[in-house]
């Protein structure tokens, strides 16, 4: 990667699996053998409300936090997410949204969040295998395969 760090901040909405796509990919780049840093805001989340993950890694990452305009990915759950965390973005830096997924084929409804770390997983040099380790790793057993059929969806997508 151009930069010694990535800066990856994943948005959505509570319910729709913010944290679990965060932890999913800080587990991928911390397979890797990267310094992996990750935080997150919760607010309301068990109401709905906005919910906010930062994952940086590279050689080494001191802070947890992507400053303001300097995350190279903004990974949206929700629409209306992009444009409230817009500002999190640096110049040229990408949006991955709802949209570059073709919800009707999802294998689950619940199963965006990881198609769309699929999509990111493009943008990203670790392997495939690295990301299906982590997502067998963070999601219960009877929902694995639903979920590594959405990331290889997203993958292609």
């Amino acid at each position: 990667m151009p930069n010694q760090f990535t800066n990856v901040v994943v948005a959505g909405l509570g319910g729709q699996g913010v944290v679990m796509a965060s932890d999913i990919l800080a587990e991928t780049a911390l397979a890797a053998g990267l310094d992996v840093k990750k935080t997150e805001i919760r607010g309301m989340s068990q109401r709905g409300g906005s919910v906010v993950s930062d994952v940086r890694f590279g050689p080494e990452v001191l802070s947890p936090m992507a400053p303001a305009g300097e995350a190279d990915f903004l990974v949206v759950l929700a629409e209306d997410q992009a444009a409230a965390h817009r500002g999190l973005l640096r110049p040229g830096g990408v949006v991955i949204a709802p949209d570059a997924i073709d919800l009707a084929s999802l294998p689950h409804r619940r199963s965006l969040n990881v198609a769309l770390l699929g999509v990111l997983s493009r943008h990203l040099p670790f392997d495939p295998a690295l990301w299906h380790a982590a997502i067998r790793k963070h999601l219960k057993p009877e929902r694995v395969e639903a979920n590594l059929r959405a990331f290889d969806l997203g993958r292609q997508a």
